[in-house]
């Protein structure tokens, strides 16, 4: 049983490759995506495995400025098996289970090019009940309702946000939105712009690391939080991924080698993931005594100590600058 629980948000800072391991459609290495919205994720076993190598390293090298490096290795290991679990090779039985889990990280802020100032952070009801559910979960203050648009042309943004212009629709006068190609009318109801000032408030003080070189990121998510519908937001989430095209050059010839040509999909950087990360008492053989055991509060404060604010790699494409994620938590 799972005693400790925490809010974790993954901040994209490049693209990144969470692969599903097989093609549908035209992209030859799509991303992870749920089967009933189609939203991007990062699958937890995936996660949990680069978050167990960070933490290993981090360990490492924070015991090797006081101890041989070999004795740091050793304890950092033992510690980062105390916490997720040993390794097992083929065939071995596992000598005990991992005393931290990590639920599947959904999108909830997907960045959305717009005609006025660059990007938006957009998000829409589903993404924010989500996230609301998980917050409550782990006991976090969620002092916030969701919001919803008028219909599929209307985008909930901050009065003062700066994103909009001037655009007649039916003859009349409106506030609008351009994203990428569509445009959208600027919502005026008080009472969502009100939910919306409060939501854009508490994603800026958790999703991002409690650090000075994000705090433009953070002003900027205060200023250019969006709310579209349900239908909208699935469009972009599919439509607005980065694809890259890549290619095996022949050292010989100089050109492409034949059939060497394939497209990869990614998360474009500054997207926001949520997960939520869980801690029971320290498992290990039945032998040993429950005194001698880590309890799942110590177990959840290393986990954040060691992680909170660090710069982690996750999904394919490492020496291509993929896949960097910034790590926050909450709760």
């Amino acid at each position: 049983m799972y005693e400790e629980k925490r809010l974790m948000f993954l901040y994209c800072l490049s693209p990144v490759h969470m692969g599903a391991g097989q093609a549908l459609g035209v992209v030859d290495n799509p991303i992870q995506r749920e089967r009933h919205t189609g939203h991007p994720l990062f699958a937890g076993s995936g996660l949990k495995g680069s978050l167990r190598d960070h933490f290993l390293e981090f360990k490492a090298a924070e015991l090797a400025k006081s101890e041989k490096p070999d004795e740091a290795r050793r304890k950092a290991e033992a510690l980062t098996n105390c916490l997720f679990g040993p390794l097992s090779e083929s065939g071995e039985e596992v000598a005990h289970a991992s005393a931290v889990a990590f639920t599947d990280a959904q999108v909830v802020l997907f960045p959305v090019r717009s005609l006025r100032e660059s990007f938006v952070y957009a998000t829409c009801p589903t993404a924010l009940g989500r996230l609301k559910r998980a917050g409550e979960l782990v006991g976090d203050q969620v002092e916030w309702s969701v919001p919803v648009p008028a219909n599929d042309d209307v985008c909930l943004v901050g009065e003062k946000s700066g994103l909009t212009v001037k655009a007649k629709i039916d003859k009349a006068d409106v506030e609008a939105l351009i994203l990428e190609t569509y445009q959208f009318t600027a919502g005026i109801d008080g009472k969502a712009r009100e939910q919306l000032g409060k939501i854009a408030e508490w994603l800026a003080a958790r999703a991002l690391p409690n650090d000075a070189s994000y705090q433009y990121f953070r002003d900027k998510l205060k200023k250019h939080l969006v709310i579209l519908t349900d239908t909208r937001f699935d469009y972009f989430a599919q439509n607005a991924t980065t694809v890259e095209p890549h290619v095996r050059i022949n050292d010989e010839s100089g050109t492409a080698d034949e059939g060497r040509l394939f497209y990869t999909e990614n998360v474009p950087p500054e997207a926001v993931f949520f997960s939520v990360a869980m801690a029971s008492q320290q498992r290990g053989k039945r032998e040993q005594s429950a005194n001698g055991k880590k309890n799942a509060k110590a177990i959840i404060n290393l986990l954040e100590r060691h992680l909170s604010g660090a710069v982690v790699q996750i999904g394919g494409d490492a020496t291509a600058g993929r896949g960097l994620v910034a790590v926050s938590f909450a709760g």
